[in-house]
């Protein structure tokens, strides 16, 4: 299989997704709110909880596979990977309409630059080592 580490990563962050996808979905059921948010605050938390996932995951699983298709340290990559995944799973306890300080959404929203940012080394040490 190529790219088996991204791979799994990828496996997991889709079922994470599907699970935001339905708690939105659940909300909207609930609030009876077809488009957009209306001045439900709880239903916009859902869906940012759920936009803020899909505006970072794509690009760390894309310099993930970059790195991991260029020959990068496996244990790189699952530490990149696991971070990823802790990160995604913490961002959207500690996302509030009222509070951007919360602890979780820190955890979340800096484990994932870190885990971006350590693909991108990885790529870039490739890049310029050889």
């Amino acid at each position: 299989m190529p790219l088996p580490i991204t791979s799994l990563y990828a496996a997991i962050l889709a079922l994470m997704l599907i699970v935001l996808t339905y708690y939105v979905i659940l909300g909207r059921a609930r609030s009876g709110i077809s488009i957009l948010h209306g001045e439900d605050m709880a239903l916009a938390t859902r869906i940012r909880q759920h936009g803020n996932f899909i505006e970072f995951v794509p690009m760390a699983l894309i310099v993930m596979a970059l790195a991991e298709f260029g020959g990068a340290n496996s244990m790189a990559l699952h530490i990149a990977g696991v971070l990823l995944v802790v990160a995604r799973i913490a961002q959207p306890f500690g996302m509030h309409p009222e509070i951007a300080t919360k602890p979780l959404r820190i955890i979340g929203g800096a484990g994932t630059h870190l885990s971006i940012l350590i693909s991108v080394a990885l790529i870039l040490t490739a890049r310029f080592a050889g």
